[in-house]
């Protein structure tokens, strides 16, 4: 089933009234919704079913693991449930090395939670835990504000520039920098770190393959970044000057 969208907006450069065609084969875009869900549902079963081994909850650590496992959890529900209802993309990237930059960026870092575990202290174990908790529960706000924008592959869906995206153009990738530096320090191994600077890169160029997707579908955009840090918050003062979330 193919379907015809047609976009309204104005010409970045003289303001003039402009319409584009874009034919979508919603097929495909439900298809891959599915595969999405599926995945991050798998993912939330699967954290679901290791927090009865943080039982009891006899130490400081343990709290904080919980708490971590729980906003892991909540995160990656509202991953499975934004992709039910994010928009219908008005572009997409083209060539395979933004789909793998995506994919990869996704999931190589999960693999470092499969590797044996570092004998830490007490305050490094604290340390790392709560980098996991701040960096996943942000994510989750960031993940709430992107909203029906949301897309793990370099699409344009909807500009957001509100909340989170005041602050610096990718606070989603920020956040889970921050939650992937704690995981790193959990297993502190030259293959987690190798796998962590990996997984920095191809977030890095995932960035760049949005923000080119950005830039062709929304004129705006360009005004947005040329006033908008790029990952490192500056101006910390606007993100209390946003509205609701959408």
């Amino acid at each position: 089933m193919m379907t015809n969208i047609k976009l309204e907006g104005t010409d970045g450069s003289h303001g003039k009234s402009m319409a584009v065609e874009l034919t979508v084969n919603r097929w495909l875009d439900w298809t891959a919704r599915a595969a999405v869900v599926v995945v991050f549902t798998a993912l939330v079963v699967i954290g679901v079913a290791g927090i009865p081994r943080l039982l009891p909850l006899d130490s400081i650590h343990k709290l904080l693991m919980l708490a971590a496992s729980t906003a892991n959890v909540s995160f990656l529900s509202l991953v499975a449930a934004t992709t039910i209802t994010r928009l219908v993309p008005i572009q997409k990237s083209k060539g395979i090395e933004p789909r793998i930059s995506a994919l990869l960026g996704t999931f190589l870092f999960t693999t470092i939670a499969l590797l044996p575990k570092a004998e830490l202290g007490p305050v490094w174990s604290v340390v790392s835990t709560t980098l996991i908790l701040v960096g996943t529960t942000l994510s989750f706000v960031v993940l709430r504000w992107l909203g029906k924008s949301f897309s793990i592959f370099a699409e344009a869906r909807r500009l957001v520039t509100e909340g989170p995206y005041r602050i610096v153009r990718h606070p989603l990738y920020l956040c889970e920098g921050v939650a992937l530096v704690g995981v790193t320090l959990q297993v502190l191994s030259p293959l987690a770190v190798l796998i962590a600077i990996t997984a920095v890169m191809l977030q890095c160029r995932r960035m760049i393959n949005e923000e080119a997707i950005l830039k062709a579908a929304f004129p705006e955009y360009r005004v947005y970044a040329a006033n908008t840090s790029f990952l490192i918050p500056t101006k910390l003062s606007q993100f209390f000057a946003g509205s609701n979330p959408p």
